[in-house]
């Protein structure tokens, strides 16, 4: 792998990382009652599948065979991130009306 290219996969690995334990972290200061009132998995459920997110991105790397397991680490993170906590913060921030 030429040295640039090296730098670049180095950089998406490590900036993986952060958006995992992000993701995780949110979960874990919800209510729990907020993620039945937006009709998603439980609380503990979310919490295995952002954690387990996070430890597949830290654990594995994108650049070799283990890109597998580091996708769906990054893949799990991201649908919390982008589907489940806007929902969440909407549902407790309440009607603003």
């Amino acid at each position: 792998m030429p040295t640039f290219a090296f730098y670049i996969v180095t950089a998406i690995n490590w900036a993986a990382i952060p958006v995992g334990v992000f993701a995780f972290v949110h979960a874990l200061l919800q209510r729990a009652d907020a993620f039945t009132a937006i009709d998603r998995m439980t609380k503990p459920a979310w919490l295995g599948i952002t954690g387990g997110g996070a430890v597949a991105l830290a654990l594995f790397s994108f650049a070799n065979f283990t890109m597998i397991f580091w996708i769906a680490g990054l893949v799990a993170v991201l649908v919390y991130i982008v589907d489940v906590r806007p929902r969440l913060i909407e549902v407790q921030r309440g009607n603003r009306w």
